[in-house]
């Protein structure tokens, strides 16, 4: 598959953020609670450096809660908050905004005792494209304050967004990273609609995932599609689905472009069942 991932834009959003980290007090890290480790730009510890820090695990309503919960007890154990998120049901919010308070309580009380005028409480908000950065603004705002979509770079610049009580955050475009090392992170990522689609294969992308869920979650599959237990190959699996699902071109063809979308959205969408594809 040929993945073409960092587009000029994102080389400005990685000079945005050094530029306007210093006058952060919080960083909030997204990542998708399907994939915590594929979603973790690992150019962002270098930006951030000793920032003080929140991991937020959104998108857990699509996830499976137990191995969530096994992500959370992995970033305590390296002294990081993490908090599951859900943007849909508001799920974590009250934690988050608790979090911050707490995590800044000493500081401010600090700057109060130096005479400092009362500020609010300074966030920056990070994560790879379609995380789902602006969902999460616009519950902690409790309004539209940032643009949504369920494609990758919605968020073209900054923009800092007043919440409810003592924080304020910065807004910031997605960011990937020049170079992904391992093949599966780039599939991962795929997956879950990091990537856009129009760059790449939707058929072999597909074709992937069906594999990835036949070693996973195949009894996710077998209820969803009404698929018999029969051991069968990834395209095996699609014929199944495209038959089941009325996926068929004239002359008894399968339509391999419409069953590929039909599965990659039915799994970003949750309807194949609560899928994590990574464990700590």
């Amino acid at each position: 598959m040929n993945i073409n991932w960092y587009p000029g834009h994102m080389k400005k959003t990685k000079e945005l953020l050094k530029e306007q980290l210093k006058l952060i007090d919080v960083v909030y890290e997204l990542l998708d609670a399907r994939i915590p480790l594929s979603s973790k730009n690992p150019l962002i510890d270098d930006i951030i450096k000793d920032k003080p820090r929140i991991i937020i695990l959104n998108k857990s309503d699509l996830a499976d809660d137990n191995i969530t919960k096994q992500w959370i007890e992995f970033y305590e154990k390296q002294g990081l908050k993490a908090i599951a998120m859900n943007t849909l049901s508001g799920k974590g919010l009250k934690e988050v905004t608790s979090a911050t308070e707490n995590l800044m309580k000493e500081k401010m009380e600090t700057l109060k005792n130096k005479g400092r005028r009362h500020r609010a409480i300074r966030v920056m908000v990070v994560g790879v494209p379609n995380v789902g950065k602006s969902s999460i603004l616009n519950r902690l705002a409790g309004k539209k304050s940032a643009k949504t979509g369920d494609r990758p770079g919605v968020t073209k610049g900054k923009q800092w967004i007043r919440l409810r009580g003592n924080i304020e955050i910065l807004d910031t475009p997605g960011i990937l990273w020049p170079k992904f090392e391992d093949k599966e992170i780039a599939l991962n990522l795929a997956f879950t609609g990091a990537i856009k689609d129009e760059i790449m294969d939707t058929e072999t992308l597909a074709l992937k995932l069906i594999e990835k869920l036949y070693k996973t979650d195949y009894k996710k599959l077998i209820e969803r599609y009404k698929l018999n237990e029969e051991t069968k190959t990834p395209l095996e699996i699609m014929d199944d689905i495209a038959i089941n699902r009325g996926c068929i071109l004239r002359g008894a063809e399968i339509d391999y472009t419409r069953v590929a979308n039909l599965i990659l959205d039915e799994f970003r969408g949750g309807k194949i069942g609560r899928i994590s594809l990574e464990s700590p």
